[in-house]
Parts: C-alpha cells; sequence; structure tokens
C-alpha cells in the first residue's frame, strides 16, 4: 500500500495540538501529580555566590517562592532579581512556615550547612537539590542518601558537568574504545584559591551587621567572626568546609566515577605538605586505587591540588596547543590518551588521527543529551526521569568517595578501604572526623 505523505505543515499542526493535550492543569491530573505545564514553588537556602546561578538556574522557568541568605551583601544579586520572593535568614522558620506552599528547595549554603537544610527539605517530601560536596561528612551523606531513598522526591547534586555535553561524550568514546583498555587518570585543580595551611586567627574582629553569624556557623561549634571565614574563604576550614578535594573533586572525578563504574576504593594514599589542626594543607597529591570490576581492570585516579600539576604530555609539543596548565583531566588507556576539563567539558584524544576520526565518525549518543543540569532536575520534580547526579544513585557514592580522600589527607595515612561497604578497615579515624557534633538547636 502506497505511503500517505504528510505535509511539514500539518505534521507540525498535528504535534502541536498533541502536545497542547499533554499540558493540563495539575487538578486534573489529580492531587499528589504535576502537569509539566505547572510551575514548581522554589524555596532557596544560601543565594550569594553560586547561590545566585542556582536561583537564576531554577528561577528561568519556574517561580521562586522563598529567598533565604544569613549575609544581606551576599543576599543582594538575588533580592534584586526576584523580588516578590517572601524573604528569611533562617531556613528552619521558612520552611515550618511555608511547608505548605513549597514544592522544592534549593540548598546552596557552605558545605557545614548542606545536611542539616537538606533533610529537613526531604524529611518535609520536598525535592531537594543540594549544592557539591553533598555534604561535609562521611555519616551526613548517609543520612541523606537514606532519606532522600525513603522520600521518593527528586533529587540532585549540583555538579553540573554530570549534566553536560562532555561527560557524556567521554564515556561515549571510552566505551566505544577511542583510547583503549583505561588504567589511569590525573586530575589537577589550581584550588585551592583561599587560605589554607592556617591556624585559628587569635585577634578580635567586630561582626558585620548584615551577617547573622549565629546563623551562619549553623550546626558548626561557636566561634567569634573573623573574615577569615566569610564570605566565600571557609572552604579550608575543616568545620565549615571539605578543602580543595571537597570543592572540585564531585567536578573532577565525576567522569571517571561515572564512566568507569569506580564505586569504592580499596585503597588511599596521601601526600602533602604540612598539617594543620583546623585547616587543609597548602596541597596534597592522593592517589585512589579501585579494584578490577567486571571487565575493567583495576584503575588508578591521582588528585593534585595546590599548583601540583602534572607534566605536559609529550604528545603535546606546543604549550600553546595545552590549556589544561592550571586544572583537567588525563585519561590513559594502553591505545591513546583522552584529556578534558575539570568538569568533564571539551574532551579530545591527543592522538591527531584518532580525534579527527572520532570527530568524523562519533560513536552513537547512548547517553540521553539533556538541555541544562537545572532543567533536568526541574523535570525530575514533575514526574520525570530522576536526575542522573540524584542522590542515591551517584551523587552520595560519589561524595563518599571524595571524602574517603580526606580521611587519609587529615590523618596522614594510607587506608585500606573494603570496596563493598566503604569502611576503612585498617586505621582508626578519629570519629569527629566522620561525624561532627552539632551545636544545640541544629539536627539531622
Amino acid at each position: 500500500m502506497a505511503r500517505k505523505r504528510i505535509s511539514r505543515r500539518k505534521f507540525v499542526g498535528d504535534v502541536g495540538a498533541g502536545v497542547a493535550f499533554t499540558i493540563v492543569p495539575r487538578h486534573v491530573l489529580g492531587r499528589g501529580y504535576r502537569a509539566p505545564s505547572d510551575k514548581l514553588n522554589i524555596a532557596c537556602i544560601g543565594v550569594g555566590g553560586m547561590g545566585a546561578n542556582d536561583v537564576k538556574g531554577v528561577g528561568k522557568t519556574e517561580n521562586i517562592y522563598a529567598l533565604c541568605d544569613v549575609d544581606e551583601h551576599q543576599a543582594a544579586q538575588s533580592l534584586a532579581a526576584f523580588p516578590k520572593a517572601k524573604r528569611f535568614k533562617d531556613f528552619r522558620v521558612m520552611l515550618e512556615k511555608e511547608a505548605k506552599n513549597i514544592d522544592a528547595v534549593t540548598v546552596s549554603t557552605p558545605d557545614h550547612v548542606h545536611a542539616v537544610a537538606g533533610m529537613m527539605a526531604l524529611k518535609m517530601g520536598k525535592h531537594t537539590r543540594i549544592q557539591k560536596p553533598l555534604a561535609r561528612t562521611l555519616w551526613e551523606v548517609r543520612q541523606l542518601v537514606e532519606t532522600a531513598r525513603k522520600a521518593k522526591v527528586a533529587t540532585q547534586m549540583g555538579n553540573q558537568g554530570h549534566a553536560g555535553e562532555g561527560t557524556r561524550q567521554i564515556r561515549e568514546w571510552v566505551e566505544a574504545g577511542a583510547i583503549g583498555t583505561v588504567r589511569e587518570i590525573e586530575l589537577w585543580t589550581n584550588r585551592p584559591i583561599w587560605p589554607q595551611a592556617i591556624d585559628r586567627p587569635l585577634e578580635e574582629y567586630y561582626t558585620p551587621p548584615w551577617i547573622d553569624w549565629d546563623l551562619w556557623l549553623g550546626p558548626a561549634p561557636a566561634r567569634p567572626y573573623h573574615p577569615a571565614y566569610a564570605p566565600f574563604k571557609w572552604r579550608g576550614w575543616w568545620d565549615f568546609g571539605t578543602g580543595a578535594l571537597g570543592d572540585i573533586a564531585c567536578h573532577a572525578m565525576d567522569a571517571s566515577f561515572w564512566a568507569l563504574d569506580l564505586g569504592y576504593p580499596t585503597r588511599i594514599e596521601p601526600e602533602s605538605t604540612k598539617l594543620f589542626g583546623e585547616t587543609a594543607p597548602a596541597c596534597s597529591r592522593i592517589t585512589y586505587s579501585f579494584a578490577a570490576k567486571g571487565k575493567r581492570p583495576e584503575v588508578k585516579v591521582v588528585w593534585r591540588d595546590g599548583s601540583l600539576y602534572p607534566a605536559r604530555p609529550k604528545e603535546i609539543a606546543e604549550p600553546a596547543l595545552w590549556p589544561f596548565d592550571t586544572s583537567g583531566q588525563l585519561w590513559i588507556g594502553d591505545e591513546g590518551k583522552l584529556v578534558a576539563g575539570i568538569y568533564g567539558e571539551d574532551p579530545r584524544l591527543l592522538d591527531e588521527k584518532r580525534q579527527a576520526e572520532i570527530t568524523a565518525h562519533p560513536p552513537a549518543q547512548k547517553y540521553p543529551r539533556l538541555e541544562s543540569v537545572y532543567a533536568e532536575w526541574i523535570a525530575a520534580c514533575k514526574g520525570g526521569t530522576p536526575a542522573g547526579s540524584n542522590f542515591p544513585d551517584h551523587a552520595g557514592p560519589l561524595t563518599e568517595m571524595v571524602l574517603l580522600g580526606n580521611l587519609a589527607l587529615r590523618t596522614a595515612q594510607v587506608l585500606e578501604i573494603d570496596p563493598h561497604s566503604g569502611e576503612v578497615a585498617n586505621a582508626k579515624i578519629p570519629a569527629e572526623y566522620v561525624r561532627s557534633e552539632y551545636r544545640a538547636g541544629w539536627t539531622v
């Protein structure tokens, strides 16, 4: 039978009509369902710095219902951009008061507040997005993962490279055999770009009137305000942050963790400059070893921070052709090498002939391409596919793997890890490194 030809105009019209019928009001779908056409009411906790980007990202299509920040100066940009949003300083007050009006929550605070804010949102049944790293300690990560699994809501960690084109290309190229069997990966970063390897300041300093310092401390032990902590400089302090490794490794290690199904390491070997009690060292090199799994052989992942950059590959003759001097990742296979940015962006093969071949004849796109990391989470909130970096399946295990490196770094010990449980098998780790005590009034 002859096939009936349909004009493009008629096809587009029919598709448009079909789409129109799928966009229906929430009440038609019934209670508990959200139509793709409905806007989420989103409450954002921590709205300065990277938080401002997160507010803008989710606010592109959704309703920014409430903004919460303890620092008026840091929050100014977001407050100006969304003047109709309700304003709060204490996220506990916001969530308790506005629970019935909030559908989803973003958390973009310093690391030490991630778990307490995220857990409160999850326990209320709110879709939850938390910046990387997922939490500051291993115990907090595991609590978030368990609670997210029970809550059955849409979750996502803010390691945006996981939603990017480059990370998908890396996995597809590696699976297609572009560099053969991968046995080693080098990672390096220009972090820290904040003070580390310092002791606690002793001089007194006034607390700026635009910062609620008690709320900024949140669950962390009390200490007087000092500009050595905030804004931004908190990352190097163990009470507040997770150092250069915690800041960047959830980006840098993401592609390898996903593409090679790394799981927990079996061994972590730390090297660093002088250790300090309260802050991360100036620079470190941490070597993770992962056992063979399935058809994949053992893999070694080497992390460098604090300007400990690896040598430029011999395949790169001219420095001008190497844009990865201060941050990047190098995958070493038995048939070639692949280099990319720290977020997995702009991957390329160092063998020019192979690169030309894979450009001309790329492998099939096995992994869905996404509009943006924010659109991915919002679609999941509305009943779509779970975000790739959701807490139980990816973000939690990835963050645990990263934070195990900090345990090795802080204790200056080579750690043997049970690859099934993630527990340290050969050394006694101080309890406070794994689970910190919270100040009164703060809990998960």
